[in-house]
C-alpha cells in the first residue's frame, strides 16, 4: 500500500511546500468533506483545532473553504492539545475531527491530522481513499447547502475538565513543586492550568507563543532547559510536552530525564497490581528499548510490539482489547481516558503516583535499566531512495551479523521528516557503536551520490 502524501501521522511538510500549501489543504478539506458526506444526511459537522504555528491561521482558513464547500459545518476550537480534538471530536457529535499541527517539528513546518467520529485517526485505507478523492476532484455542495462556520470559546476549558477527572478523586497536588514546559506550543494555557488547579506549584516555560518558536530549544525535543529550571527551583518534577503535546518528557528532582519506556513500565506494573492492566499486556513499538521487555516479562506481563507510530499502537490496542500503550518518544496512549497520546494526562498519572507512593521521582522514573541503544539520523534529499541501494542493504546485512545473539538492528525511514534512522540495542557497546556506525555510512554515502 504506497501513499502519495499521508505518512504516519497525517500529511506533514514545510509549510507553503507540497504538499503542505493552502492550496492542497482546500483540496483535502473538499475531499474528507465528501468522503465523510457518504450517509446522505442534512447535518455534518467537523472540529478543527490547531497549535500555535503562523501557518496554522493559512491552513486554518483553507481546510475550513475546503469543508464548508461539501456542506460540512466547521466549529473552530484555535490553540488546542491534539487530544482535545480526539476528545471532542465525539463529545460534540462531529462527523471528523482535524489537528493543524506539525508535533515536534520546527515552527516552518506544519500538518494535518484527521480524527472519525469516534475520536480515533484514521486508518490506512481511509486515507487512500481520500487521497484518491483528492486526486479525483470532488463536486461541491449546491449553494443552499454550503456549510457554515464559527468559532468555539469554551473547547480548552471543556478539555481542561476532562483531564482533571483523570486524577484520582481525592488526591490533590498540594506541596508538589513542577516546571511544565509548553514547548511554546498547543498546552501553553491548559497544561499550567490543570496542574495549578490541582493543586500544585507551577513553575511555567515554554507558555510564550509567537508563531515562530514552537519546540525552540524547548519541549520534550530539548528538555536541557526544563531540567535545568527543575534544578534551580528545587522542583519535585519537570514535565516536558510538545508542541500539540501529545507526548511526554519527564524530569525527575536531579534532573535526570525518563522517556516515554519508564513511563510505560511504571504505569504498566501499577495498573496490573491494581487489575486494571486489560490482558496483562502493554502495547509499544519496535523502538522501544529491551530493557523494558525485559522488565515486563518479570511481572510476568507481555509486551506487545508495533510498527512506530502512535497510530499502529492505537489500532493494535483497538484490536486486542488493551488499555495501555506508548512510544519511547512519549506517546503515552491510555484509552480509559483518551483516544490518542495525551502528554498531560500521562503526567498527572506520574503524579498520582509519586502522591500515593510517597516516592521522590528519581525513583519512580527509573523502573529498568536500560540495554544500550544508538540512534543516528540520516537526512536525504526528496527522489532518494537510499535503502534500495545494494551496498546500504550489504551494510545492513553486515550489521546484522554483527548483532546477532547480541542485540538488534532496526533501520526505517521516518514517516514524518526526509529521514532514515538507524538504531541498535546491544549490551557490547563497541559493537553497538560499530554496527550503527557502519550501516550510517553507507547511507551518507548514498545520499551524496
Amino acid at each position: 500500500m504506497t501513499r502519495k502524501f499521508f505518512g504516519t501521522d497525517g500529511v506533514r511538510g514545510t509549510a507553503n511546500t507540497y504538499p503542505m500549501t493552502a492550496e492542497m489543504a482546500l483540496r483535502l478539506g473538499a475531499a474528507v468533506g465528501r468522503y465523510f458526506r457518504r450517509d446522505g444526511s442534512n447535518v455534518h459537522r467537523v472540529v478543527i483545532g490547531k497549535d500555535t504555528r503562523l501557518s496554522g491561521y493559512m491552513f486554518e482558513n483553507a481546510l475550513t473553504a475546503g469543508l464548508t464547500s461539501t456542506g460540512m459545518n466547521v466549529l473552530l476550537l484555535g490553540p488546542v492539545p491534539t487530544p482535545a480534538v480526539g476528545l471532542l471530536t465525539p463529545s460534540m457529535r462531529a462527523d471528523l475531527g482535524v489537528m493543524i499541527s506539525a508535533s515536534h517539528n520546527p515552527a516552518h513546518d506544519n500538518g494535518i491530522k484527521f480524527f472519525g467520529p469516534d475520536g480515533f485517526k484514521l486508518s490506512d485505507e481511509a486515507e487512500m481513499e481520500i487521497e484518491a478523492l483528492v486526486e479525483a476532484g470532488v463536486e461541491p455542495a449546491q449553494a443552499r447547502n454550503i456549510g457554515r462556520a464559527q468559532r468555539i470559546d469554551d473547547g480548552l476549558f471543556r478539555y481542561v475538565e476532562r483531564v482533571k477527572s483523570t486524577f484520582p478523586e481525592g488526591r490533590r497536588l498540594d506541596g508538589i513543586k513542577v516546571v511544565v514546559d509548553c514547548a511554546n506550543g498547543a498546552a501553553y494555557r491548559a497544561a499550567p492550568e490543570v496542574l495549578w488547579e490541582l493543586g500544585a506549584e507551577v513553575i511555567k516555560i515554554g507558555v510564550s507563543p509567537n508563531g515562530l518558536n514552537i519546540n525552540e530549544k524547548c519541549g520534550s525535543t530539548a528538555p536541557r532547559t526544563a531540567a535545568e529550571a527543575v534544578v534551580a527551583h528545587g522542583a519535585d518534577l519537570g514535565i516536558c510536552l510538545d508542541g500539540d503535546a501529545d507526548r511526554i518528557i519527564l524530569i525527575d528532582e536531579t534532573g535526570a530525564v525518563a522517556d516515554g519506556d519508564q513511563l510505560m513500565a511504571l504505569l504498566a506494573s501499577r495498573w496490573a497490581e491494581e487489575g486494571r492492566l486489560k490482558s496483562g499486556a502493554l502495547v509499544a513499538t519496535v523502538m522501544s528499548n529491551l530493557g523494558l521487555e525485559r522488565f515486563l516479562d518479570g511481572k510476568g506481563l507481555r509486551l506487545e510490539r508495533t510498527g512506530v507510530g502512535d497510530r499502529y499502537v492505537v489500532e493494535r490496542m483497538r484490536a486486542g482489547g488493551f488499555n495501555l500503550g506508548g512510544e519511547q518518544s512519549g506517546h503515552i496512549v491510555m484509552t480509559d481516558y483518551a483516544t490518542t497520546g495525551d502528554g498531560l494526562m500521562a503526567g498527572l498519572q506520574f503524579l498520582a503516583e509519586m502522591v500515593r507512593s510517597g516516592q521522590r521521582a528519581s525513583t519512580l522514573a527509573k523502573q529498568f535499566e536500560t540495554v544500550p541503544q544508538l540512534l543516528k539520523n540520516v537526512r536525504f534529499s526528496a527522489g532518494q531512495v537510499p535503502l534500495e541501494e545494494a551496498k546500504v542493504q550489504a551494510a545492513i546485512q553486515e550489521a546484522e551479523a554483527d548483532l546477532a545473539g547480541n542485540g538488534r538492528l532496526l533501520i526505517r525511514k521516518s514517516g514524518t521528516e526526509p529521514l532514515i534512522r538507524v538504531m541498535a540495542e546491544s549490551e557490547d557497546e563497541a559493537i553497538l557503536t560499530a554496527a550503527v556506525d557502519h550501516v550510517v555510512a553507507a547511507v551518507e554515502q548514498a545520499t551524496a551520490s
